[in-house]
């Protein structure tokens, strides 16, 4: 059976108070750093959010706009087609009673 050797773990030597102080400092400012980049490019992601729904609320007046004429044009529409449906029966009922005279 093969046989290992076991290595051990490097030895730190001990640091100061101070020493660790200055590490925990020292992450802490680059925690602060990227925090706030992380800051910046939320509010920059926030201005393009508002920039999209501002853009969407413009494209649904257009559309809402475009719904109502499109509602008015229908509505004119029903009217002539009854019109002409009002129309057309007298012209029949016209014909009908010359034919019957007949």
């Amino acid at each position: 059976m093969p046989s290992a050797e076991i290595l051990p773990f490097p030895v730190r030597a001990p640091r100061s108070d101070e020493a660790r102080l200055r590490a925990a400092l020292a992450a802490l400012d680059a925690a602060l750093a990227d925090q706030k980049e992380a800051i910046a490019a939320f509010r920059e992601s926030l201005g393009q959010l508002g920039g999209a729904v501002a853009g969407l609320e413009a494209s649904l007046e257009h559309y809402a706009g475009t719904l109502t004429t499109t509602q008015a044009d229908l509505c004119a529409a029903r009217e002539a087609a009854l019109t002409l449906e009002a129309t057309a029966d007298r012209w029949l009922a016209m014909l009908e009673r010359t034919a019957s005279r007949r």
